[in-house]
C-alpha cells in the first residue's frame, strides 16, 4: 500500500509552503489564452485550503514544452485563471528564482498566493536526474531555504523525475495536495485488493502501453476480464487469424501498432478467454454506419466501432461487476454516428453498482462529451502517469512522497 503524507499531517499557519500543482491546459496557439480550465480548477482546492490555513503559498507550475506551440514562459493569465476560479487575489512574477521571485517570496503574508513563471524556462528542468540530484540543482538551491513544506499535487507530473517534481521533496518535509491524494486513493482502490469480479476495459489507440496494463492486471489476478475495443481490439482481431481488411491493417501500420500483432498472440496465449475481443464491428459505407460480425471480415471500409452484439456481451460483464477501469473510447467518438459503442458501454458502466475509475488519453473528451464525467467514481485528470501507475511502475514523484512519509 502506497503511503503517503496529507494535508491533513501539517500545521501551515505562517509557513512558507511550495505547491508544484499541473498548470499543463490546452491553450489558444495564436493568443495563449486557456481554452480548458479544468486542471487549473481541480488544483485550486489544494491552493485554497493551503491559503484558508494561513499558508504563504508559492505556485510552481509549467505550461508547454520549450519551442512547442503550447509553450508560453509566462504563467500570468494561469495566475488570473486560479485567482477568478478561489475568488481571492492571486500575485504573479515573471521570474522563477532570481532576486525578484525570492523577494515576492520572502514578502508573502500569510494566505497570500504567489505564482512564478514557468518552471520549464529552467533548462535543467526536465534533466534526466534522481531526486537526490535534481535536489542539488540550481532552481531546488536558491528556492528550498525559503520554503518550510513541499506539497507535491501534481499526480499526472508524478511519472516525470524532473526538479520541481521530486527535488524539493528530497530536501523539505512534503506532502500530497487533495488531487495527488484523490488519484493515488482512486488508483490504489482498483490495484491493491479490489472487489471482485473486476473487469478493465481498454480501447483508444495507445496500444504499446495496453499490453503492460494487461500482463499487470492479470498476471497479478488484479483483473478478472478485460474487454477490448478501439484500434486495440483491431490488433486482437489480427492477433486471433482474423483479417480484418487491408485498409484498417494500413492504419495500425501507419501508426506503428502492427508490429504489436505477436506480443497479443503472445497474451492471448497465456490469458485465453480472460481477454474478450469484439465480434461485430461497425464501418463507415458512404458516409453511414453499418455494422456486420466479425465472420463477415475482411472489409475495404475503415472500421469505427464495436458493433450492437459486443455491446450486449460486454454489458453482462459490467452488470455483475465490482471494480471497473476504463481506459480509452471504444471507437471513433469524434463522429457521431461512431460514438454508440463508447456511449453504451459508459451508460451500462454508470448503471452498474461497481466502484468505477476512468482514465488516461482521450477518456475524459469522451465522457465530457457523453455527460457521464461526473458519474463515475472517479476521472484521472492524468494521462501518461495514470497508464504508467496501471503497469504497476513506480512513479517518481510517489516514490518521493513514501520516502518523505517516513522521514517525519
Amino acid at each position: 500500500m502506497t503511503k503517503f503524507l496529507t494535508l491533513d499531517d501539517f500545521d501551515f499557519k505562517g509557513k512558507r509552503v511550495i505547491v508544484r500543482p499541473d498548470f499543463n491546459v490546452p491553450l489558444d496557439p495564436e493568443t495563449k489564452e486557456i481554452l480548458d480550465d479544468s486542471r487549473i480548477r481541480a488544483h485550486a482546492e489544494t491552493i485554497n485550503e493551503l491559503s484558508e490555513k494561513g499558508a504563504k503559498v508559492v505556485v510552481i507550475a509549467h505550461q508547454g514544452r520549450p519551442k512547442q506551440p503550447d509553450y508560453t514562459e509566462s504563467m500570468e493569465k494561469h495566475a488570473k485563471k486560479l485567482e477568478e476560479i478561489i475568488g481571492k487575489p492571486v500575485k504573479y512574477v515573471h521570474d522563477l528564482y532570481g532576486d525578484i521571485a525570492k523577494k515576492a517570496i520572502k514578502e508573502l503574508k500569510q494566505g497570500e498566493i504567489l505564482v512564478l513563471k514557468n518552471v520549464r524556462s529552467f533548462p535543467e528542468e526536465r534533466k534526466k536526474k534522481s531526486p537526490e540530484e535534481h535536489a542539488k540543482s540550481e532552481l531546488v538551491k536558491e528556492l528550498a531555504p525559503l520554503a518550510d513544506i513541499f506539497v507535491l499535487d501534481g499526480f499526472s507530473v508524478a511519472h516525470r523525475s524532473h526538479a520541481s517534481v521530486v527535488g524539493f521533496a528530497v530536501v523539505l518535509p512534503s506532502c500530497a495536495g487533495r488531487v495527488m491524494e484523490r488519484e493515488l486513493n482512486a488508483l490504489n482502490k482498483a490495484l491493491q485488493n479490489p472487489e471482485k469480479p473486476y473487469i478493465a476495459i481498454l480501447g483508444g489507440a495507445k496500444a504499446e502501453k495496453c499490453i503492460d496494463i494487461i500482463g499487470y492486471l492479470l498476471e497479478n489476478n488484479i483483473a478478472d476480464n478485460v474487454l477490448t475495443g478501439g484500434l486495440i481490439g483491431q490488433i486482437f482481431l489480427l492477433a486471433k487469424g482474423v483479417n480484418i481488411g487491408e485498409p484498417n491493417v494500413e492504419v495500425l501500420k501507419k501508426k506503428g501498432l502492427y508490429e504489436l500483432v505477436p506480443k497479443m498472440q503472445e497474451l492471448l496465449k497465456k490469458f485465453g478467454e480472460k481477454i474478450k475481443i469484439p465480434s461485430d464491428v461497425a464501418i463507415e459505407v458512404d458516409g453511414k454506419r453499418e455494422e456486420i460480425d466479425v465472420s463477415e471480415l475482411p472489409t475495404k471500409e475503415p472500421i469505427y466501432d464495436i458493433g450492437r452484439k459486443t455491446v450486449e456481451q460486454y454489458s453482462k460483464f459490467i452488470e455483475k461487476a465490482k471494480t471497473i477501469l476504463l481506459s480509452g473510447p471504444l471507437g471513433v467518438y469524434e463522429k457521431n454516428q461512431f460514438i454508440a459503442g463508447t456511449k453504451e458501454i459508459c451508460e451500462a458502466i454508470v448503471r452498474s453498482k461497481a466502484f468505477t475509475l476512468a482514465g488516461g488519453g482521450d477518456t475524459l473528451a469522451a465522457l465530457k462529451k457523453l455527460g457521464v464525467y461526473e458519474k463515475f467514481s472517479y476521472v484521472s485528470l492524468a494521462g501518461g502517469a495514470f497508464i504508467e501507475y496501471l503497469t504497476g511502475a513506480k512513479l517518481p514523484g510517489v516514490e518521493v512522497l513514501e520516502k518523505a512519509a517516513l522521514r517525519k
